[in-house]
């Protein structure tokens, strides 16, 4: 079995739970992590791990004319007999491209957002991206628009593969009721995810039905933001901010919801959603996805096929889609059903790790 290096910015973040997917590919898997270039390999710990291996790496770093925490990595592949590196986030494979090509290994990369959309990362990385796209064998996207972006800095349409994260299969397991009055909502705090914009909405929807509910889970920058929004606007008999849950409360709560609320929109950094995990598994669990036309979610859910979507800030659009939703319970089951059915057929987990698989092994053929 050929040892697959798996190079990622943080080790277990809640919020990415793709890459915790891309763990479980069939190869004898080293995962770093620690910082855009890593600095950890799990199991193993730091790189630099004491004071005279941190001179001594310093000191031929020196010599070699190279960054010390690129010359650990590079060291640490060569101990790991590494054959193929994937890179998660555009970003970390730009950082570490020049140590992959001293090692003549093969490199595929993973843009999930902010990477591919962020200004100020696009300025960045500009030169040093056309270098990775040169260089990779593979460049996935998640999305169809994060395709045509890559494409317009430079990336040959030949080398990216489309591939969209897969939802856990315990979602699919997932049989939901929709005989209460609730609505859920998961994901960091942030700008491109406006929970304002949910909650917004959600108080149009209470006006018109008092018992109307909304459980938001997640944290982050703006959860302080929505928790006074929520407390102006007296919503605090209908809407729950949980913190942060595991996949299994997830799953239950899906299990006894009618749809499942994202208001995606573009940040003012230009900061875009890849396609959001959460869409997918609130598919997975057949409960109808309530949204925006932002990024990779049309590509998921088909306005009244499987969910219902609304222009980037429209906040009375999106009230009038839940309120569709929560006054046709027959309505939201066969949208809900039709998701569920479009991630077996399309999305499945087992699709985009074998994507994946089949891409690594292409690329060591050829290498």
């Amino acid at each position: 079995m050929k040892n697959l290096a798996i190079l990622s910015i943080n080790q277990d973040a809640y919020s990415e739970t793709f890459i915790k997917i891309h763990k479980t590919l069939p190869f004898n898997i080293s995962y770093y992590y620690g910082n855009v270039i890593p600095t950890h390999l799990e199991g193993k710990g730091y790189l630099l791990k004491n004071k005279l291996y941190r001179l001594y790496i310093s000191v031929v770093a020196k010599i070699k004319k190279k960054e010390t925490r690129l010359f650990a990595l590079e060291r640490s592949l060569r101990k790991e007999n590494i054959d193929v590196v994937l890179a998660e986030y555009g970003t970390t494979g730009a950082e570490c491209l020049a140590i992959v090509k001293s090692l003549k290994l093969p490199l595929l990369v993973f843009f999930h957002g902010y990477d591919a959309s962020v200004t100020s990362t696009l300025d960045l990385y500009r030169v040093k991206y056309l270098a990775l796209f040169k260089y990779a064998s593979c460049v996935f996207s998640v999305s169809n628009a994060m395709t045509e972006k890559l494409v317009s800095i430079g990336c040959d349409r030949k080398k990216i593969c489309y591939n969209v994260y897969g939802p856990n299969n315990l979602f699919l397991g997932v049989k939901p009721n929709f005989e209460n009055n609730n609505f859920v909502a998961i994901g960091r705090f942030a700008d491109k995810k406006a929970p304002y914009y949910t909650i917004l909405a959600f108080n149009q929807v209470v006006k018109k039905h008092p018992d109307a509910k909304l459980i938001m889970a997640g944290d982050g920058p703006l959860w302080n933001v929505c928790k006074n929004l929520i407390l102006h606007l007296n919503l605090q008999r209908n809407v729950s901010l949980i913190g942060i849950i595991n996949p299994q409360e997830w799953a239950k709560l899906l299990g006894n919801c009618i749809a499942f609320l994202q208001h995606s929109v573009t940040a003012a950094t230009g900061d875009m959603e890849g396609t959001p995990v959460a869409v997918l598994e609130a598919c997975a669990a057949g409960i109808p996805v309530i949204s925006t036309y932002h990024a990779g979610i049309p590509d998921i859910i088909e306005h009244e096929e499987n969910g219902l979507l609304c222009e980037e800030h429209d906040v009375d659009l999106m009230a009038v889609n839940i309120i569709r939703i929560f006054e046709n319970r027959h309505f939201a089951q066969e949208l809900g059903k039709n998701s569920k059915l479009k991630i077996k057929e399309r999305f499945s987990i087992d699709q985009h790790l074998q994507i994946i698989t089949t891409e690594i092994e292409s690329s060591l053929k050829s290498c």
